[in-house]
């Protein structure tokens, strides 16, 4: 019903999540949810023609069903933390394109720089939910080994937080090895293809938490 009356156009990605959580014994579970959003300038093209937004609404939806807050705090990375918003049920049409707007050039792909601003994140909301962030990347780090430290780091300090990867482009692109040769028990990666926009809400939902068990 909140969804109906504050978000309607989520309703349809709100059921897709709840029915996926469903599929994988998830019902019930609580988490906070985030997003983080590469910034590189390969990624203009996925800006344009709305997958940035399109997935932050996905993930607004699975988060409308694992937080009682509804809300996503959203990263937005290129060569270092380019900025921070946050998604809301009242609060979400064209967000990430008006945000992504207000934080000028595009630059490289510094994983670590995102890995470590949602950590502090989360160790200031002093929440003891598990943490369930959606990363989106079109492509590898350009600094493999701080990317590597920062995520190794992550699952010492907070086993509770789940990097599950999302990775726009090519699937046989060998930039894309890197999220296949992670070994670390808090993350997972899930290949969405060179046009996310048509993969179905379902789609999306099973991909990204087909190895989260919380």
């Amino acid at each position: 019903t909140h969804i109906r009356s504050h978000a309607p156009a989520l309703t349809t990605a709100y059921k897709a999540a709840a029915a996926t959580l469903q599929k994988q014994n998830l019902t019930g579970t609580r988490a906070k949810v985030y997003l983080v959003l590469d910034r590189s300038a390969s990624m203009r093209p996925y800006y344009k023609d709305g997958s940035a937004q399109a997935l932050g609404e996905q993930a607004l939806a699975l988060a409308a069903n694992l937080d009682p807050e509804a809300t996503v705090h959203v990263v937005f990375f290129s060569t270092e933390l380019d900025g921070t918003g946050e998604l809301t049920l009242d609060e979400h049409e064209n967000k990430i394109d008006d945000l992504h707007a207000g934080l000028g050039r595009m630059g490289r792909t510094s994983y670590h720089a995102a890995v470590e601003e949602i950590v502090t994140h989360y160790e200031r909301s002093g929440t003891e939910d598990p943490a369930l962030v959606i990363f989106q990347t079109d492509g590898a780090p350009d600094a493999k080994t701080p990317a590597t430290q920062s995520l190794t780091g992550a699952a010492k300090n907070h086993p509770a937080v789940f990097f599950s990867f999302v990775a726009f482009g090519d699937p046989e692109n060998k930039a894309f090895d890197y999220l296949r040769k992670l070994k670390t028990d808090n993350t997972a990666h899930f290949l969405a293809g060179e046009t996310p926009r048509e993969l179905t809400d379902n789609e999306l939902y099973e991909g990204v938490l087909a190895n989260w068990r919380p």
